[in-house]
């Protein structure tokens, strides 16, 4: 599960969501790519081969071949999420790690929010006041 299962197409668009957010970067994790800002996770996204056994294959439910991004969220839109059904899915590690089929009927402006939340969520307040957003829960 090397990088280049990834659809680049998949891949050049979720770059320019995450690296367009205040010191994003983007880095090899142990399987997919994931971006990060001050050294935590905020998008992590993975090929999952057909027959494959991987953490997110289970996780998915996906036999493969299949791309999922991983993110997080908070309050109502991660209960909403986890219960939403496809294309999303708890991850299972982390209480607020949730998962997205990306496929041909992706909603990329919906990613877009979803990808944003969850850089807010972990950057500092001096970050997340650099983005155009509605405000989180406990911004100040």
């Amino acid at each position: 599960m090397d990088e280049s299962a990834i659809p680049p197409d998949v891949l050049t668009r979720l770059r320019a969501v995450c690296l367009g957010l205040p010191e994003a970067y983007e880095e090899p994790a142990w399987v997919g790519t994931r971006w990060r800002v001050r050294k935590r996770t905020f998008a992590h996204v993975v090929a999952v081969e057909e027959g494959s056994t991987s953490v997110f294959a289970r996780v998915s439910g996906a036999d493969g071949p299949a791309t999922v991004v991983t993110f997080r969220a908070a309050g109502d839109e991660l209960q909403a999420l986890r219960e939403a059904g496809p294309p999303f899915f708890h991850a299972g590690w982390g209480r607020d790690v949730l998962g997205m089929f990306l496929d041909d009927d992706t909603d990329w402006t919906e990613v877009e929010e979803l990808l944003t939340d969850s850089y807010c969520l972990l950057a500092p307040q001096k970050l997340r006041s650099l983005v155009d957003r509605p405000q989180l829960p406990g911004d100040d």
